[in-house]
């Protein structure tokens, strides 16, 4: 169960990003599509480092004390995350152009095409970097994580961790987790993850796909 939750929290993570960076500079998208998904990944690219940092790196080094090292240098790319981060939460997608109306009429409230072009090629930039970072970080770290989780973390040990993540886990845009994780895995892995879901959220499950679809179709420039 460890592995596969934390590598079905990867893919989701390696195709928010890739998403984030390639839907900045598609006039068809608006920006509130492209602000949702973008705070729906600073919030949870946070979360989940922090996690790892604060709670399952001391499981793992208690354990096996001879993987600190290893893991210290994990935390230190989570840092470098973190900066990326900044600058991206940074990018002023704030505003009745984000909030409401899609392309051309969000870009013509912008003050015109330029303006417009612009802002997504900034969200761009800055997406692109955290896009970068995340998917040369999971490359380091999932070498030395895997093995760890199979090797050193009991189930009870992975069960308790796992309830506080999700307890804790932020709450912005949560469909959008519900959409990318049925891409990541098969239904069964992705029905393992969700049963740790508190059981009064279970129900909203069907209506939180269905949100999903719609606005990854809008994000992926097929929506009709």
């Amino acid at each position: 169960m460890a592995v596969i939750e934390t590598r079905l929290a990867h893919q989701v993570h390696r195709a928010a990003t890739k998403l984030l960076a390639d839907a900045a500079v598609r006039p068809s998208v608006p920006l509130g599509a492209l602000a949702q998904l973008r705070d729906f990944l600073v919030a949870n690219l946070r979360h989940h480092h922090e996690t790892e940092d604060n709670d399952l790196w001391p499981r793992i080094i208690a354990a096996a004390p001879a993987m600190e090292n290893g893991l210290d240098t994990l935390s230190e790319e989570h840092e470098r995350l973190d900066a990326a981060l900044d600058l991206l939460a940074e990018v002023d997608l704030s505003g009745d152009e984000a909030e409401d109306g899609a392309g051309e009429a969000a870009d013509t409230r912008l003050g015109g095409g330029d303006a417009a072009e612009d802002l997504r090629a900034e969200l761009r930039r800055a997406a692109v970097a955290v896009r970068d970072t995340v998917h040369d970080h999971l490359a380091h770290e999932e070498p030395v994580l895997f093995p760890a989780l199979r090797d050193h973390l009991s189930p009870a040990e992975w069960q308790d961790f796992a309830q506080r993540v999700i307890a804790t886990t932020p709450t912005v845009a949560g469909h959008l987790m519900i959409g990318f994780l049925d891409k990541a895995g098969t239904p069964a892995e992705v029905e393992l993850v969700l049963e740790g879901l508190p059981q009064p959220v279970r129900p909203l499950l069907p209506a939180m796909r269905l949100q999903a679809t719609d606005d990854l179709r809008i994000l992926r420039g097929t929506d009709s």
